[in-house]
Parts: structure tokens; C-alpha cells; sequence
């Protein structure tokens, strides 16, 4: 079924004809606009700031953080969150040209493969496209080098976030999506901690719809 058929359907259903021209200019105008919402002031701070204030969310958020100077301290780091949460070394990687140049080779131990989870993948690598610091939010669109399958079925999610790459509000995180992709993706998941719900007797369970884990290596690559 088309689109058309599909709106055909809803307006014969509410019982309206198409818009009239000038509602449609209307309508067309904000969407090509983008008008900005109001941005809590708590994110209008200097960049290291804005970094000391993600890395904050994201601990209030039940998930973790490792910082390190360069991406060939990641796998070092990867492999330490592992051990010290006694979990497997076998990860499904992202097949991103970012994470494939990582010298994982200092570490052996680690077996990566690349490509989409499957259920019985136990922890996942995945690459943030952006990072948002008021809420301490990934920003992760789908696309073949990222699959999104990745943020959903392993039960441990490690995300990679360049600190270049995170911004202070929601705005300038979809503005940064728009003029690097110019096309809105299929899908575009925000991800705050992991998954979590409290919709059993109000008790929080970790792991209700993804993830049980959520571990941000965080490279600092951002000018002080």
C-alpha cells in the first residue's frame, strides 16, 4: 500500500478533502524551516563543559563511561570493561571504516565479528554518530554501517563517541544529522542508558526492551 493510498484513506475516513494551498504552504514552510524549541540553558556551556556534563547524565542514567586520548587506547579499554563485568570477548562490531581501522590486534583475546546482532550475541559494538550533552544521549540513524540491530538484542551494548562529536542540546545534534546526511535516515534511535522499565509494580528492571548494559568509550579528540 502507497503512501497516497494510505493519506487517501485517513482524509475519506475523516471525511476531508485535501488541504487547501495556502494550509500547505504553511505546513511545507516549518518543515523546511526547522524551528528551534526552546533549549534548556543547561547546555549553553563551553565544550569540556558540555563534556563533564554528559558523562554525568549518562552515570545518572544506570550506563557508564570510559574516556580515552586516542582509538588506539579503545581496545584496551573494551577489554577491561569486559573482565571487570566478567563478560564474554566474543562482540558483534558495527561494519564502520572508524571502528575497522582500531588496532585490535593488541588484543587477542577479543573476537569481533562485523555485522548485524543475532539473539545470541551477548555484547555489541556500536558507533555514535553524535552525542548529546543535556541528556546524556546517543544519537544513533541507520544506515549499512551501522546497524540498528545492534542497539537492540545484545545484552551489552559498548557505543564508541568521538567528544568532537557531542553537542549541548537536541537541536544542534539534528541540525548536525541534517547537514551531513542531507535525508532524514529510516530510523533514528536516541538512546538514554540502557533499556529499563518500571511498568511492574513501579520496581525498575534493567534490560526490559535491549540492552542490560549501555558502556560509552569516550575518545577525548575534542580541542581543550
Amino acid at each position: 500500500m502507497t503512501k497516497d493510498i494510505i493519506l487517501a484513506a485517513i482524509r475519506r475516513n475523516l471525511r476531508r478533502g485535501p488541504l487547501p494551498a495556502d494550509q500547505v504552504a504553511m505546513l511545507r514552510g516549518r518543515m523546511s524551516q526547522h524551528p528551534r524549541q526552546l533549549i534548556p540553558a543547561r547546555s549553553r556551556l563551553p565544550h569540556p563543559e558540555q563534556v563533564a556534563l554528559f558523562v554525568a547524565n549518562v552515570e545518572k542514567e544506570f550506563a557508564s563511561v570510559a574516556r580515552v586520548p586516542d582509538l588506539d587506547a579503545v581496545p584496551e579499554a573494551v577489554s577491561g570493561y569486559l573482565a571487570a563485568q566478567n563478560l564474554p570477548t566474543d562482540i558483534v562490531m558495527a561494519p564502520h571504516r572508524e571502528l575497522q581501522a582500531i588496532p585490535w590486534s593488541t588484543r587477542p583475546l577479543l573476537r569481533l565479528r562485523e555485522g548485524r546482532a543475532e539473539a545470541s550475541d551477548m555484547v555489541s559494538l556500536q558507533h555514535a554518530f553524535a552525542g548529546i550533552a543535556e541528556t546524556g544521549t546517543l544519537m544513533l540513524p541507520s544506515a549499512p554501517q551501522r546497524p540498528t540491530t545492534l542497539n537492540l538484542l545484545a545484552d551489552t551494548e559498548i557505543v564508541l563517541l568521538r567528544s568532537s562529536r557531542l553537542v549541548g542540546a537536541y537541536e544542534e545534534a539534528w541540525d548536525l544529522l541534517r547537514s551531513e546526511l542531507g535525508e532524514m535516515p529510516r530510523n533514528v534511535m536516541l538512546i538514554t542508558g540502557p533499556s529499563r522499565s518500571a511498568d511492574i509494580e513501579q520496581t525498575l528492571e534493567l534490560g526490559a526492551h535491549g540492552p542490560r548494559r549501555l558502556h560509552v568509550v569516550l575518545v577525548d579528540d575534542a580541542p581543550a
